[in-house]
């Protein structure tokens, strides 16, 4: 998904615009680096996002929601989740972030300057707003989607808050049965004790 900054107005862009399944599963292929995250994604999602020029660079405000499956982390069973992701950022091009900014005798470059110094925020503070550099001319979506997806992540999904996990002893799926194994903790230094056996 591409964006060209000549096609944001004064008025800013409003997106709405459809994200490919494939994008987010990608991500999470990506993250794993071979290893199983568990995540899957489900369907595809749908971007909500306004840009507008700021500063000398662009304010990208977005949001979209997730649908994902992945295993309870206690007892392994399949949980549905909607992920709400949203995000602020402050999109600066790499020139300005170098300080090779425009020669001070060039007559468009200084109104330039001066237009950017009228320009504000309104209420929102640049500060409060992460900050990504992009070239200056084109902003591509698709690799800050990916990566605010992967920041939503939650660490630990349970299906349930008291979700009672499986038996370390049995495996047996503690929310849909109980088991007579003996699960009181054994010091480790007296389990040896168990395995001797009297004799009569």
């Amino acid at each position: 998904m591409l964006v060209k900054v000549e096609q944001i107005h004064e008025s800013g862009l409003k997106l709405d615009e459809p994200i490919a399944q494939e994008l987010l599963s990608a991500a999470l292929e990506g993250e794993s680096s071979g290893q199983e995250t568990g995540f899957r994604v489900t369907r595809a999602s749908q971007l909500k996002a306004s840009l507008r020029k700021v500063s000398g660079g662009v304010l990208l405000e977005g949001k979209f929601t997730a649908q994902l499956t992945a295993p309870c982390k206690r007892c392994l069973k399949d949980v549905e989740l909607s992920l709400p992701v949203s995000f602020t950022l402050n999109l600066v091009p790499e020139s300005l972030a170098r300080g090779d900014d425009f020669k001070d005798d060039d007559e468009k470059s200084m109104e330039k300057k001066e237009r950017q110094q009228g320009e504000t925020g309104g209420s929102f503070e640049l500060d409060d707003a992460d900050q990504e550099l992009f070239d200056g001319k084109r902003i591509e979506l698709d690799p800050i989607l990916r990566e605010q997806f992967l920041l939503a992540l939650p660490m630990n999904l349970v299906c349930k808050d008291d979700c009672k996990g499986l038996c370390s002893q049995c495996g047996i799926n503690l929310n849909e049965a109980t088991c007579q194994c003996d699960t009181k903790p054994v010091d480790p230094r007296l389990a040896k004790l168990k395995d001797i056996k009297l004799n009569n």
